[in-house]
């Protein structure tokens, strides 16, 4: 049985990996094995893709922080409600699948001779915060929060579609590949008995985005 004292062990363990050590895949980067080679980008190119990767590259960060933060509110609610093992095991699983996601961004990151941002860690705390209030507010509650992010992640990912270079077919693999895993844990979040968050924490949550990706891009 897991303690108190150990989930905020893995909780900290979770943030230092995320942070510190360089993420390790369990599923195959969804790159092309013929996939065009990283000098028939230009320069202009690579360092609109290696912006946007960064982007991205933050979002799983936040990503790890959110699913980290909502299942140890599962595990250790407080003293008026029960653990949700199960719920925290459904977190638990879609961090693992996410962590995967962080190991490809970071992987092309490094392929196109980019950095990711240099606030990472004021992004992973600042996640982390949201998703102990979420957590603490419900499973419902926690559950449609993954709903609304895993949404506004998969708006995100397409525009990113958009916008990346054409003929940078391996970073279009990655956002695609991810966009879908987005899409399937929004599904699993709603199936599991998610509820609609109001219209004004939607916008917040927006609003939120919006100041992470712009700064994202550039730093």
């Amino acid at each position: 049985m897991t303690t108190a004292t150990d989930a905020l062990i893995n909780a900290a363990d979770s943030a230092l990996r995320t942070l510190f050590v360089a993420p390790r895949a369990s599923r195959e980067c969804p790159t092309l094995p013929e996939r065009e080679s990283d000098h028939e980008l230009s320069d202009a190119d690579r360092h609109l893709s290696g912006a946007l990767m960064r982007v991205n590259h933050v979002g799983e960060v936040c990503a790890q922080a959110l699913y980290t933060a909502q299942a140890l509110s599962a595990r250790w609610p407080g003293r008026s409600a029960a653990p949700n093992l199960p719920l925290a095991a459904q977190l638990e699983a879609a961090g693992k699948e996410e962590t995967d996601h962080l190991a490809w961004t970071q992987t092309r990151l490094d392929e196109l001779g980019s950095r990711p941002s240099l606030l990472n860690p004021l992004w992973y705390a600042g996640a982390f915060g949201l998703g102990l209030i979420a957590g603490r507010m419900g499973p419902a509650v926690s559950l449609g929060f993954v709903v609304e992010t895993e949404r506004q992640v998969e708006a995100h990912l397409a525009e990113h579609m958009e916008r990346l270079p054409v003929g940078d077919h391996s970073s279009r693999a990655i956002v695609a590949q991810m966009k879908q895993d987005e899409a399937r844990h929004a599904r699993e979040a709603q199936g599991a008995g998610a509820v609609e968050l109001p219209a004004p924490v939607k916008r917040l949550m927006r609003m939120a985005a919006k100041v992470m990706t712009t700064v994202a891009h550039r730093i």
